[in-house]
C-alpha cells in the first residue's frame, strides 16, 4: 500500500506540468502513422476517430488520476488522423514513368542543385500528350546547358525539352526517401535539361509576388555585395542559398555554422528582438508616450508583423514557419504580461506546427531547433536567478560566459540529430559560434532591418557595409575552424529507434517531475548501445543497376568512379568514412573483367553486368548467384536476376551474408505500401 502511495503521489506531482506532454502524445501518434508499413485503411481512422472520441469524454468525467493517461491515449489517436488527413489533403499527380519531351511551366523558385547546377520549380506544368488530372502539379528541373545561366526570372512563362522522371526512392533500403518529402510539396516529376530554356509568352506574376519580390532582394545584395558574402546575406535575409558556394557551405557545416544560413529560431530571434528593442527604448525617449502606453508591449506589436514579414519573405519553409510561431507566441506572452520563454511557450509552438504540418516531424531542422529551445529552457530554468552586484569584471565576462554556456547546451542537444542526419560531428562548432553568433545577432540582422528601412530611400549604403562586413568575418570564421585538424569526425548511420528512444528519454527527463527522471539514463544508454553497435550492409546496388558498392575494412569500395555520385555519396556517408566516389573506386574489393564486375558475399557470388552488348554475350549466369543488370534481361538463368526493370520494382538493394546463404533486403519492403511510394 504504501508503494501504491507513493506511486499515486509521484504521478499526481506531474499535474502542473503536463503540457508539455501534448505535442509529445501527438508527435508520437505522428511518428506511429510514419512508421507503419501500410497505409491505414477507411476502417482503421473510424475507429482511431471513435478512439479518440471516447478518450476524450472519458477525460472529462473521471478523476484527476487518470486523466492524464486517456487524454494521452486521444492525443496519440489524433496524432495518426491529423497526419492521415494531411498526407490525403496534399495528394497529387506523379509522374508514373519516364519522360522525356516538351517541358512548359510558369518559374516558382530558382536556386541550385547540391552539384551547384541551376534549378527550376516549375507549376501550371503541360507536359506533350498527358491529360491535365495526369500532370503534375509542380515540376523540378536541372539545368545543365551551356546557357544555364540565362537570365530567368520568376514567374517568367517558360519551355524546353527534358528528361523527367518519378521522385526517386531511397538511395538504400532504410535510407530517406525523397518520394515522401516530394509528395507533401506536391512535387511530382524531377529532371533535367541540356537544352536552352525559352520564354513561351508573357510573364505570369501574379500570386507570385512575394518570390518576386524575395528573388529581386536577393538578386539586389548579391549584385551590391560580390562573392559568397553577398550569398551568405542573402541566404539569412530571403532563404536563397544559392548564390553561396559549395566550399562556403561545406565549410559552414564542417564548423557547425550552418544553421546561420538555415532561417530559423535564432534568425527570427535576432530580428524580432532588434526591433523589439528598438521600439521599446524608443518609445521610452518620448515622456508622453511612456507615460501613457507599456513600450514592452508597444514593442512586441511592432516586431510582431516584422517577424510574419520576414516569414512572408523567406518563403514560409518548414523551419522558418516553426521559428515565426515560436516568436509569435513569445511575442503574444509579452502582450498577457506572461514569461516569454517557457516550456509551456515551446509545447504551444510545437503543437500549432505539428497541427498544421504533421510531416515536419520528420524534418530534421524540426528535430534540431525544438531540441535546442527546449534543452536551453530547461538549463537556464534551472540555474540561480538571483540578481545581485555583481564586479565589473564578471559583468563583462558574463555574456561571454553565458554564450559560451549557450552554445554548448544547444550544440549538445542537437548533436545526435545532426550526426544521425548529416553523419558527422562538428567537433569546434563552439569555438566557432563563439566568435561568430554575436557578429551576426550585433551586426549582420541589425544591419538587414535597417537596410529593410532604408534601402528603398536609397539610404542602404552603411547597412549594406554592416552585412558585408559580418557577412565576411562569419565565413572566415567558417573558413578557419573548418580547416582545423580533426574538425569533423564521420559517424555511422543510426538504426530506425535510435533517434525516437533518444528523443523519448530526452522529452521524459526534461518533462518528468522529481528524481525519477534519472530513469531515461536506461533507454538513452541503450539507444547509444545500438548506435554504436550498427552494422552496415556489406552489398549495397544502386536502383539504376548501374552502381554496386562492396564494404571493406577501408571502406566501401565502388564499382565506378564517375557516374550515380548522390547514390554513391549517400552509401558512403552512412558508412561514417570520409571518402569521394573517386577514392572509393580505388578500394579492392571487387573484380572488375571488363564490364563484369564481381564481389564475393558470404559464400554467394555477386555480379553486375553493364550494357546491352554484355548482357546477351553472357553464358547463363558465368558462375554468379546474384546477377545485377542495368538493362531488361527477358533470358531464364538459374541465379537471381535483379535487372533494371524488377529494380525498378524494388528499388535498392542491400545483401548481407547469413549463417545459411545471403539475405536480400529491397527498399519497397522497408518503405512499405504507402501513399508516396504508388505509382
Amino acid at each position: 500500500m504504501r508503494l501504491l502511495s507513493s506511486l499515486t503521489d509521484l504521478w499526481l506531482a506531474q499535474r502542473a506540468h503536463l503540457i508539455g506532454w501534448v505535442p509529445v502524445c501527438f508527435g508520437c501518434g505522428i511518428g506511429a502513422y510514419f512508421a507503419a508499413p501500410v497505409e491505414p485503411s477507411r476502417t482503421t481512422y473510424i475507429v482511431l476517430s471513435l478512439l479518440a472520441l471516447s478518450a476524450a469524454i472519458a477525460a472529462v468525467r473521471c478523476g484527476a488520476t487518470a486523466r492524464p493517461l486517456l487524454l494521452g491515449v486521444a492525443l496519440l489517436a489524433a496524432g495518426v488522423l491529423a497526419a492521415g488527413y494531411r498526407s490525403h489533403a496534399t495528394a497529387a499527380p506523379v509522374l508514373g514513368f519516364r519522360y522525356y519531351g516538351p517541358v512548359e511551366g510558369r518559374i516558382v523558385t530558382i536556386d541550385r542543385s547540391g552539384s551547384d547546377a541551376v534549378r527550376l520549380l516549375l507549376d501550371r506544368v503541360r507536359l506533350d500528350r498527358m491529360s491535365p488530372e495526369r500532370t503534375p502539379i509542380k515540376v523540378r528541373i536541372s539545368l545543365h546547358g551551356d546557357d544555364a545561366d540565362v537570365a530567368l526570372h520568376v514567374g517568367d512563362r517558360v519551355m524546353t525539352t527534358a528528361h523527367l522522371s518519378p521522385p526517386s526512392g531511397p538511395a538504400e533500403p532504410g535510407g530517406f526517401d525523397f518520394r515522401r518529402l516530394a509528395w507533401f510539396q506536391q512535387l511530382g516529376a524531377v529532371g533535367y535539361t541540356r537544352n536552352p530554356v525559352l520564354r513561351a509568352g508573357a510573364p505570369e506574376p501574379e500570386s507570385l509576388w512575394l518570390n518576386t519580390l524575395r528573388a529581386r532582394i536577393s538578386r539586389d545584395i548579391r549584385e551590391d555585395i560580390p562573392g559568397d558574402a553577398g550569398g551568405f546575406a542573402a541566404a539569412i535575409m530571403t532563404g536563397d542559398r544559392s548564390g553561396l558556394s559549395t566550399p562556403a557551405r561545406d565549410a559552414m557545416r564542417a564548423s557547425n555554422l550552418f544553421h546561420l544560413i538555415s532561417i530559423s529560431g535564432m534568425h527570427m530571434g535576432m530580428l524580432a528582438g532588434f526591433v523589439f528593442g528598438v521600439v521599446r527604448y524608443g518609445a521610452a525617449l518620448i515622456p508622453p508616450l511612456a507615460l501613457r502606453v507599456s513600450s514592452r508591449k508597444l514593442a512586441a506589436l511592432v516586431a510582431l508583423p516584422a517577424a510574419a514579414f520576414y516569414l512572408a519573405l523567406a518563403g514560409r519553409a518548414i523551419p522558418t514557419e516553426r521559428a515565426f510561431i515560436m516568436v509569435a507566441v513569445m511575442l503574444v506572452a509579452v502582450l498577457f504580461d506572461r514569461r516569454a520563454l517557457t516550456m509551456r511557450s515551446v509545447a504551444i509552438a510545437a503543437m500549432i506546427v505539428l497541427v498544421l504540418r504533421p510531416e515536419s516531424l520528420l524534418n530534421p531542422g524540426f528535430q534540431m531547433s525544438f531540441s535546442a529551445v527546449v534543452a536551453l529552457v530547461f538549463a537556464f530554468s534551472h540555474m540561480n536567478g538571483t540578481h545581485r552586484p555583481r564586479p565589473m569584471w564578471q559583468r563583462v565576462l558574463m555574456p561571454v560566459v553565458m554564450l559560451c554556456f549557450s552554445s554548448l547546451v544547444a550544440g549538445s542537444a542537437t548533436a545526435p540529430y545532426a550526426a544521425a542526419h548529416f553523419n558527422r560531428v562538428a567537433h569546434y562548432g563552439v569555438l566557432a559560434n563563439l566568435f561568430a553568433v554575436p557578429v551576426m545577432g550585433l551586426i549582420v540582422m541589425p544591419g538587414a532591418v535597417i537596410l529593410a528601412v532604408l534601402g528603398p530611400l536609397g539610404l542602404g549604403g552603411p547597412a549594406l557595409w554592416m552585412i558585408e562586413t559580418g557577412s565576411s568575418w562569419i565565413l572566415s570564421v567558417a573558413g578557419t575552424v573548418s580547416a582545423l585538424d580533426g574538425a569533423v569526425t564521420r559517424v555511422v548511420k543510426p538504426g530506425p529507434w535510435v533517434l525516437p528512444i533518444l528523443t523519448l528519454a530526452g522529452c521524459f527527463f526534461v518533462l518528468w517531475q522529481g528524481q525519477t527522471k534519472w530513469v531515461a539514463a536506461v533507454p538513452a544508454t541503450a539507444a547509444a548501445l545500438m548506435w554504436l553497435g550498427a552494422e552496415r550492409p556489406a552489398v549495397l546496388v544502386a536502383d539504376s543497376g548501374g552502381l554496386i558498392g562492396v564494404l571493406s575494412a577501408d571502406g566501401r569500395a565502388l564499382s565506378r568512379e564517375r557516374g550515380h555520385g548522390f547514390v554513391a555519396e549517400v552509401w558512403l556517408e552512412n558508412d561514417g568514412v570520409a571518402l569521394d566516389q573517386a577514392e572509393a573506386a580505388d578500394l579492392p574489393g571487387l573484380q572488375a573483367q571488363g564490364r563484369r564486375i564481381s564481389a564475393q558475399v558470404g559464400t554467394a557470388t555477386v555480379m553486375q553486368i553493364s550494357g546491352v552488348t554484355e548482357m546477351r554475350a553472357l553464358a547463363d549466369c558465368a558462375g554468379a548467384d546474384i546477377l545485377i543488370l542495368n538493362v531488361e534481361d527477358e533470358r531464364q538463368r538459374d541465379c537471381t536476376v535483379y535487372d533494371i526493370r524488377r529494380l525498378r520494382q524494388t528499388g535498392a538493394l542491400a545483401i548481407t551474408p547469413g549463417a545459411t546463404g545471403v539475405t536480400i533486403t529491397t527498399a519497397s519492403e522497408l518503405s512499405g505500401d504507402r501513399l508516396w511510394t504508388r505509382r
